[in-house]
C-alpha cells in the first residue's frame, strides 16, 4: 500500500462563493470535508498546512513546504500531492522542484472555479493529482503540476488564463503527460534536473520588464540595496542601448543579472552584438536563463544565493 502525504495550503480550490458572489477563504477549508475516491492500494495522511489566498504566498511559505516535505520522506511517505492556489502555483511548485528534487513524487494541483461554484474543478483536479502521485512512473520526475487532464512539469509550466480551467500550459515544449479516464500516461522526461538544499530564503531580487525606448530605468536599482536582478529582455535577449550603463554598474558593484525573455514561446540566446544585443551581455557576465520565465528565474536565484554559490557555480546553476 502506498502512502501519501495531502498538503492543503488555500487558494480558490479551498475557496468559497458568497451570496454576493465573492470568493474567499474561510475558517473552514471545504477540502477537509469533500470524500476522495481512493482504492485499497493508497492511504491518505491529510494536513491543513497553510490556508490563504494564493498572492499571499511567499518563499518563506515554500520553505515551510519543502521542510514538510522533506520530513514526510523521512516519515517513508511515498509521494505529497500539494492543493494551492493558481496565481502562484507555478512558483511554489519550481521552488521545490529545485530545492527537494525527486527525492519522492510531488504533486501540486489547484482549481479556477470555488468549491460551490457550478462547474467546480477542484475536486476532480485533486483526485487526478492523486493518481498521478500513486502512479510508478511519477517516479523520479521531479514537482508535477496537474490540472485539467494534464500533467506538466514545474519547471516549465505557467498559467496562461486569467479564468479558464485549461490555464496551465507549458510553452513551446508541451505537456509531458495526460490522465485518461482509467490511467495515467507519460509521454516525455526532462533530461536533466538540478537541485539545490536550502534552509533560508533571503534577499530582495527584483524583475523587470524590458520595452520599446526603454531609458535608464534600472538607474533606480544602482542606488538601492538589492542581491540580484532579473531582467524580462527582448526577443531571444537583446536591450535596449540606454540600459547599458546601469548594467555596467551592476555588474561592477558585483550584483548577478538574470536575463530571461518576454516572449512566452523559445529560448534565450546571445546572438546580436550590437549595443544592447544578447551576445555583447553575455560578454559582460549577464547570466541567460534558458526556457523559463522571470518568476522562476527569480527564485532560481533566490535559492542560488543561499545556497553561497558564486562565481563560476552560480553561473552554471543559472544557465544550465
Amino acid at each position: 500500500m502506498k502512502k501519501i502525504l495531502i498538503l492543503h495550503t488555500g487558494g480558490t480550490i479551498a475557496m468559497s462563493q458568497d451570496e454576493s458572489g465573492g470568493v474567499s477563504t474561510t475558517s473552514t477549508n471545504p477540502l477537509m470535508n469533500l470524500h476522495v475516491s481512493a482504492t485499497d492500494e493508497v492511504e491518505l495522511i491529510v494536513e491543513d498546512i497553510l490556508n490563504v489566498p494564493s498572492p499571499h504566498i511567499t518563499p518563506q511559505h515554500m520553505l515551510l513546504i519543502k521542510n514538510r516535505i522533506e520530513k514526510a520522506v523521512k516519515e517513508q511517505f511515498n509521494a505529497v500531492v500539494v492543493t494551492h492556489g493558481t496565481d502562484t502555483l507555478e512558483e511554489t511548485a519550481y521552488f521545490l522542484d529545485i530545492t527537494v528534487g525527486d527525492l519522492l513524487p510531488i504533486v501540486l494541483t489547484g482549481a479556477m472555479r470555488s468549491s460551490n461554484e457550478i462547474g467546480a474543478d477542484g475536486l476532480y483536479n485533486f483526485q487526478s493529482a492523486i493518481k498521478v502521485a500513486m502512479s510508478d512512473e511519477a517516479i523520479g520526475k521531479g514537482t508535477l503540476v496537474v490540472m485539467n487532464d494534464e500533467i506538466h512539469t514545474a519547471r516549465f509550466v505557467t498559467k496562461t488564463h486569467t479564468t479558464n480551467v485549461a490555464t496551465f500550459r507549458t510553452p513551446t515544449f508541451g505537456p509531458i503527460g495526460l490522465i485518461a479516464k482509467d490511467s495515467v500516461r507519460f509521454y516525455q522526461e526532462l533530461i536533466r534536473h538540478e537541485t539545490l538544499p536550502v534552509n533560508q530564503v533571503d534577499g530582495l531580487i527584483p524583475i523587470i520588464k524590458a520595452y520599446a525606448g526603454m531609458g535608464d530605468t534600472l538607474t533606480l536599482f544602482t542606488q538601492t540595496k538589492i542581491d540580484g536582478i532579473v531582467i524580462e529582455a527582448l526577443g531571444a535577449g537583446n536591450l535596449p542601448p540606454k540600459t547599458m550603463p546601469s548594467i555596467n554598474k551592476l555588474l561592477e558593484n558585483n550584483i548577478p543579472i538574470v536575463l530571461v525573455s518576454r516572449c512566452f514561446n523559445g529560448v534565450t540566446s546571445g546572438v546580436y552584438d550590437y549595443e544592447g544585443g544578447g551576445r555583447q551581455l553575455q560578454r559582460k557576465g549577464v547570466m541567460f536563463c534558458d526556457g523559463i520565465n522571470s518568476q522562476k528565474a527569480r527564485l532560481k536565484l533566490l535559492v542560488a544565493l543561499n545556497a553561497s554559490l558564486k562565481d563560476d557555480e552560480l553561473y552554471q546553476f543559472i544557465t544550465q
